[in-house]
């Protein structure tokens, strides 16, 4: 979110804008990410901001000059009981409305789709195959590299320590010096916590360990991105041939960031993998990591300038899908900061939305 947001303010013609980077691009969630990008949502907002998104990305390699290996594969949801079934009609029917081919189809259908699936016990299955996926990496150098070359400055290893306001600006500190800055736009992710505290800010996100694996690289055979839905189990096929792929364990609510590898998830996923494709049970497991989802009470952002604190802004609270939603929300976010135009998003995924009790939960939140 902040290199996007720093390179479109850059391309709206701004030239003192700076990104503080704790430690190097693509250290934290962004570059710990599987690279989904995809339609398949529960609200009429959400599905259009990623139908921009995706045309967004469809155009990024050629237009910063680096290829993220995007590959429009679909992405194919197994679905095992009959209200899961129900509720994904109600969003298919919703897709539709806006122009995304999502279907649903049959367990068989699925199986036509992906040969190596074993299908049994599940109802159904949603399948779209305009989503997409990307290689995270370039992703965020690409952003990184046309936000400087635009005039934008990006300072790595440098956390923000203190944060002093002042009547028309505030002094932001690093171990490697202070940026004064006018305004500032917290997209910290699941540390946007901690960034706000420095100001007195509390945020009602919270963080929650993700972990992925990467098998060894196999003869290409799998298009879409596969996932079941009730255990939020997905995985994809890069272009380099790799399986890669997570599952949603369940942890305790804590405020602490953890992104260390666990046996229990490596169990997990190899039993989850296996028994949808049991042929993979030979595959070599190469490496596993974590990163952190930045998790809210109704699985949306927060955004906009935040309540009693003039200039400071938010852009934080993804759940699992922040990398995907960057393009077009950094779009609208530069836009509305220099006053040219402000998205519905902002009043949605406002932080007061909270205190007023004025929620919509988004349901498809697996990342």
């Amino acid at each position: 979110m902040g290199l996007a947001i720093a390179y479109n303010l850059a391309r709206l013609g701004l030239t003192r804008v700076a990104v503080l980077e704790a430690s190097y691009i693509a250290s934290g969630a962004s570059g710990r990410n599987g690279g989904g990008l995809r339609q398949q949502w529960s609200t009429e907002m959400n599905i259009r901001l990623m139908q921009e998104s995706i045309e967004i990305c469809a155009a990024f390699a050629q237009q910063m000059r680096i290829n993220v290996w995007m590959r429009q594969g679909g992405y194919l949801f197994l679905i095992r009981t009959e209200a899961t079934r129900v509720e994904v009609e109600r969003n298919i029917a919703l897709q539709n409305a806006c122009d995304v081919p999502t279907r649903m189809i049959s367990p068989d259908d699925a199986r036509a789709i992906v040969p190596e699936l074993e299908v049994d016990g599940f109802a159904a299955a949603s399948y779209n195959p305009t989503d997409a996926v990307v290689f995270p990496w370039p992703f965020l150098w690409g952003y990184a590299g046309a936000a400087t070359k635009l005039g934008a400055t990006i300072h790595t290893a440098a956390p923000v320590t203190e944060i002093e306001r002042r009547t028309s600006d505030f002094l932001v500190r690093t171990p490697r010096g202070t940026v004064t800055a006018g305004r500032v736009v917290n997209a910290a992710g699941a540390w946007s916590p901690r960034v706000s505290r420095l100001i007195g800010l509390e945020l009602p996100n919270w963080p929650a360990r993700h972990e992925i694996l990467s098998t060894e690289a196999l003869k290409p055979f799998l298009k879409p991105m596969v996932s079941v839905l009730e255990s939020g189990l997905y995985f994809s096929q890069s272009l380099r041939g790799e399986l890669v792929g997570g599952i949603t364990l369940g942890e305790p609510k804590t405020d602490q960031i953890k992104m260390g590898s666990r046996l229990a998830f490596l169990r997990a996923m190899a039993s989850g993998m296996t028994e949808i494709m049991p042929r993979l049970g030979d595959v070599k497991v190469v490496r596993q990591w974590a990163g952190p989802y930045d998790l809210t009470t109704d699985g949306n952002p927060i955004v906009g300038e935040a309540p009693n604190v003039p200039g400071f802004y938010l852009c934080c609270g993804f759940m699992g899908h922040g990398f995907m939603m960057a393009p077009v929300v950094a779009k609208y976010y530069a836009l509305h900061l220099t006053g040219r135009q402000t998205h519905a998003f902002f009043h949605k995924w406002r932080l007061a939305r909270f205190s007023d009790g004025d929620t919509e939960r988004e349901k498809m939140i697996i990342g």
